[in-house]
């Protein structure tokens, strides 16, 4: 009889949420297969939901005893391992050079991360009414940097200030930068007439020397730590992406970079972060108000981007189609295909492509940075209150 109860165990150990869990991972794998939405992270993310909520949880394991993804969560996760490695396979497969192109793109890059600070403050205010919710002024910070439109950026900060988040906030982050081509054009059109879309813009091709790409990734690493410390590691190992790419000397080192460490790293980042997905800490109130603050925070950015560029051209000769501020946003290349597409559709000979790249490489730079300001001005923000 013992042995038959031993048989059972993982029967008498079933619950309702698991079958709720599975439901969502099966959700995810859906997303990620049949419908192609950033299926390198929701794929493994929807598996690891399963994984971590299977009876007696011998996945994930204790403290005491810990299983494979526990392992991987503390030597991953909370050592923000596995986004820094990421963040230099980015940087290898980024290219600056459309912004040096267009320098004044920088703006939109910045203009575009409004959404993260809006949402934090949206999520203060919804904390002081609702207190059993723990929206403090860490969470809060956690919430709103899913509107950097960076996965590995929001993991770095949830880690830090709401790991018990870690799970929601990142599966936000992700699908809604799944989800761009379907958020960012009605609210480009909402902003903009049919005249600002079909406005054209002149690409001035230009010849950038190598000693600048190389000099860049140096130069911005050291004034980031210089005016925000703990941002170093995420400007650091983007940049030292880039400079791998960029010096020119080094081409296997970039090509792995680009494909075996971010392929691996990306598999074990989305089965663990999925592992952070179990029942208790997800099936909750916090986790619905979170999806849709994450929602909010890319509307936001969208409107960010769109409004600076309209303030721009009440000041500039040389008009600038507003639709190339929601490009702002760190999604790339999705977010400039998308005004791109956009642009076309009001005038088919309308290309404005390289100049929303700039943008969009330029969201790139400004949600590390936003992120990185996050981290330092957050603790700071907390220790006054």
């Amino acid at each position: 009889m013992e042995g038959f109860s031993k048989l059972l165990e993982g029967v008498f150990a079933l619950r309702w949420e698991f079958l709720v869990m599975y439901a969502i991972g099966g959700i995810l794998i859906y997303l990620a297969i049949k419908k192609d939405y950033e299926p390198m992270l929701l794929l493994p993310i929807g598996f690891g939901a399963i994984l971590v909520n299977l009876p007696l949880n011998m996945i994930w394991g204790s403290a005491a005893e810990p299983g494979a993804l526990l392992l991987l969560y503390n030597s991953g996760i909370l050592t923000e391992l596995f986004p820094l490695l990421i963040f230099i396979g980015i940087g290898a497969m980024t290219d600056f050079r459309p912004l040096f192109a267009n320098p004044r793109m920088l703006f939109f890059g910045a203009a575009a991360q409004f959404g993260i600070f809006f949402t934090v403050l949206a999520a203060l205010a919804i904390g002081a009414a609702f207190p059993s919710l723990g929206f403090d002024l860490f969470t809060s910070a956690s919430i709103g940097i899913i509107g950097a439109a960076d996965g590995p950026t929001s993991i770095v900060v949830a880690s830090k200030f709401a790991p018990k988040l870690l799970g929601p906030i990142s599966v936000a982050a992700y699908s809604y930068m799944a989800l761009v081509p379907i958020i960012q054009p009605p609210v480009i059109r909402a902003m903009t007439t049919k005249e600002e879309r079909k406005i054209r813009m002149v690409y001035a091709q230009r010849e950038i020397p190598k000693w600048i790409m190389v000099l860049f990734p140096i130069v911005v690493t050291v004034i980031a730590a210089i005016i925000a410390p703990i941002s170093a590691p995420l400007i650091g190992f983007l940049m030292f992406g880039n400079l791998i790419k960029e010096s020119g000397v080094v081409e296997r080192l970039s090509k792995a970079a680009q494909n075996e460490l971010s392929n691996i790293v990306t598999l074990l980042l989305g089965i663990t972060i999925g592992g952070t997905m179990h029942y208790e800490a997800f099936l909750s109130m916090q986790t619905l108000i979170i999806l849709a603050l994450g929602l909010v925070a890319f509307v936001f950015d969208t409107a960010g981007g769109v409004l600076f560029a309209k303030l721009m051209n009440l000041f500039s000769k040389n008009k600038v189609n507003p639709m190339i501020g929601a490009a702002g946003i760190s999604a790339f290349p999705m977010a400039a295909r998308i005004v791109q597409r956009m642009a076309k559709e009001e005038d088919p000979h309308n290309f404005i492509l390289m100049q929303a790249v700039g943008a969009n490489v330029a969201g790139q730079l400004g949600s590390v940075v936003a992120g990185g300001i996050i981290l330092s001005l957050v603790p700071y923000l907390a220790g006054l209150v």
